[in-house]
Order: C-alpha cells, then structure tokens, then sequence
C-alpha cells in the first residue's frame, strides 16, 4: 500500500491529530515504513503453525472447585436497612 501526502494531511484530520505542513513528509517517510514491516510480516509463510495464547507453556494452578464459605445471606438481610422477598429494597434514583 502506497500513501501520497494528500492521505497522511486526510489520516491526520480524521484523526484529529494537528500535522504542521513541514511534518507532513516525516510522517508519511515513518508510515511507509511500518507499512513495509507489515509486508514483510505477510510474506513469512505461518502455515502449520499453530496459534499460541502466550509465548511460553504457562499454566496456572487449579485448586478444587468447592464451597470454601458458610451461606451468611440472612445475616447479610437481617442488618440491611429495607427487604422484601430475599432482595435488597434500594432508592430509587432515576425519576
């Protein structure tokens, strides 16, 4: 992909991103060759290649799945300023 200065001036504005007339050429010089790596990242051949999560074999310990707390749900609604039915009564905020 090749960009003129006319596209770098039009990234810029879409962007948001204030590009002086004299920094125009340096931008587009410093596009061109990040485009350029990405072509060259393109031509590695990848097939076979199987996608990694991360560069190295990390695997996080597990630790068994089983309740470790005590149910203290009526403790918790007994002190609760307003109740009904099991659920926390809130004020109503949005009128």
């Amino acid at each position: 992909m090749t960009l003129t200065l006319d596209d770098v001036r039009r990234i810029a504005h879409l962007a948001r991103i204030d590009v002086d007339a004299q920094a125009v050429s340096d931008v587009h010089a410093k596009l061109e060759a990040i485009f350029a790596m990405i072509n060259e990242l393109q031509a590695v051949d990848t097939a076979g290649v199987e996608p990694m999560s991360h560069a190295q074999d990390v695997v996080l310990p597990l630790r068994e799945d089983k309740v470790t707390e005590t149910d203290r749900h009526a403790d918790f609604q007994r002190i609760a300023p307003a109740v009904e039915d099991g659920l926390y009564l809130v004020p109503r905020v949005v009128e």
